[in-house]
Formats: structure tokens, sequence, C-alpha cells
């Protein structure tokens, strides 16, 4: 009897969530530039790391979002 083949495992690795990172994401993405509210949102959202796939959903569920929910209120 054959031993079954191991599965390979996939490790999705993190990365910052920094401004510049947000940033870069938006630009591949959407070809445009968030405005620094929707970049906070990401932020605050993902904290200080998350995976890239991650970090682009937020990024393009971001622009489609009410704005109010986006924005902290005072």
């Amino acid at each position: 009897m054959k031993s079954p083949k191991p599965v390979a495992r996939v490790v999705k690795s993190k990365v910052p969530v920094s401004e510049l990172n947000v940033r870069k994401a938006a630009a591949r993405l959407l070809g445009a530039k968030l405005v620094t509210p929707e970049v906070a949102y990401v932020q605050r959202e993902l904290g200080t790391s998350a995976t890239q796939e991650d970090l682009d959903a937020k990024v393009v569920a971001v622009r489609s979002m009410p704005w109010a929910s986006i924005v902290l209120p005072d």
C-alpha cells in the first residue's frame, strides 16, 4: 500500500499595513489614490500587518463603502 503524498502547505506571508503599502495597493488595484480618511480606515481595520490578499480586498472594498462608515465621528 502506498503512503499518501504530503500535502503542500501554502504559507501566506504578512506585509506591514503602512500608509505607503496601502497607497501602493490602491494605485495598483484602482488606478487612483485613496484619500487620507480611507487610508486611515484600512489601517484601523487591518491593524499593523495583514496578508496581501486581505490588504487588497480591503482597499477595493473601501471605495464602495458609505462615507459615514469610513470617517470617525468627532
